[in-house]
């Protein structure tokens, strides 16, 4: 094997003006060579772009001429790239000067391991965990693995379920096995999808505590927009449709029940998501937008199902193999509902 191969590092940008600069310094800092980096940028009106272009004439810049969200804006920049891993990274983060050596070797220990999760910390509360992998919730949800615990409880490597999207290296032949970020989800939800793709055609990942990633968002920050509460909930419905043996779809309207009952009670206590939500708007408009979700769903449906098709088509695991990965990378209704 090449001892160096090139690494692709694509870093999404939509109006990124106050942070994209450290962003790409510390990616000028890696002890990782070579690296190609890739900003996409999302038709930004900052200013961002032209910053970029002056102060990091090396990297590689596209424009869109609209904003392709999340998922399509960095499957732009993964087509693009050439390297043989891909890292996704935030352009609000700033990477320690080992992290991609780090992901590289970790990943390199297994060769069914597709994926490598970074130890995301907030930039501000560095004692706090952002993301160390995701788990997930048996209709679909999914939260950032140790979200707001102790740093230092998550300093083993281990398996996860998935990377979260905001630093992920890929294997590029997880990407050509089951392609890209589905671009209908727009934003949230599409590493869950892309986990739940890679976990069905047997792939794994791996979590490394020493690839450290600082986020910027504060640990107060997250307060839920009526757009970001739809696509949350929207798009925890397509996972589960498009992914999800036929048993576990009946059984996880179970669990979402138990969790609309505890989203309740964190509205009225200010806990969670929904308490987050309740503190700007109203029990009422909440109430709205899981109406539209589930009117929206009659009309994504057939796509959803085309997908389903070809996604349980090309599955490799069984069912009871789908259901252990639940049991070990699994989270209750009532945390996933109240974590703050």
């Amino acid at each position: 094997m090449e001892e160096h191969p090139l690494i692709s590092v694509v870093v999404l940008n939509w109006n990124g003006y106050p942070f994209v600069e450290q962003c790409l310094t510390s990616l000028m800092a890696q002890t990782y060579t070579p690296l190609e980096i890739i900003i996409v940028d999302n038709a930004s009106t900052d200013g961002s772009v032209e910053l970029v272009k002056k102060k990091f004439p090396s990297v590689s810049v596209i424009m869109n001429e609209r904003n392709l969200g999340f998922a399509g804006g960095n499957n732009v920049g993964i087509r693009a790239s050439r390297g043989r891993y891909v890292m996704v990274l935030n352009n609000d983060t700033r990477v320690e000067e080992t992290c991609i050596e780090t992901l590289k070797e970790t990943i390199e220990k297994n060769e069914r391991y597709g994926a490598c999760a970074s130890k995301i910390v907030l930039e501000f509360e560095r004692n706090l965990i952002d993301s160390a992998g995701i788990v997930v919730g048996l209709d679909g949800l999914s939260i950032g693995r140790g979200r707001l615990e102790a740093a230092d409880r998550y300093d083993k490597e281990a398996e996860v379920f998935f990377a979260s999207g905001c630093a992920c290296l890929f294997r590029r032949e997880l990407l050509e096995d089951i392609g890209l970020y589905d671009e209908d989800f727009f934003a949230y939800a599409e590493d869950t999808d892309m986990g739940w793709r890679a976990r069905l055609a047997g792939w794994k990942c791996i979590y490394s505590p020493r690839a450290l990633v600082y986020h910027l968002h504060s640990a107060s920050s997250g307060t839920y927009s009526p757009l970001k509460a739809f696509l949350v909930e929207r798009n925890r419905i397509w996972v589960a449709i498009k992914n999800f043996p036929l048993p576990l779809l009946l059984y996880g309207q179970g669990f979402t029940l138990w969790r609309y009952l505890y989203q309740a009670y964190g509205a009225f206590t200010g806990r969670g998501a929904a308490g987050r939500f309740t503190a700007d708007f109203t029990k009422g408009e909440l109430a709205k937008i899981l109406m539209k979700v589930y009117l929206s769903l009659w009309k994504s449906l057939r796509s959803l199902l085309m997908k389903r098709k070809e996604i349980q088509r090309r599955r490799r695991i069984s069912n009871r193999e789908v259901y252990r990965v639940l049991r070990q990378f699994g989270i209750s209704a009532r945390e996933i509902a109240l974590r703050e």
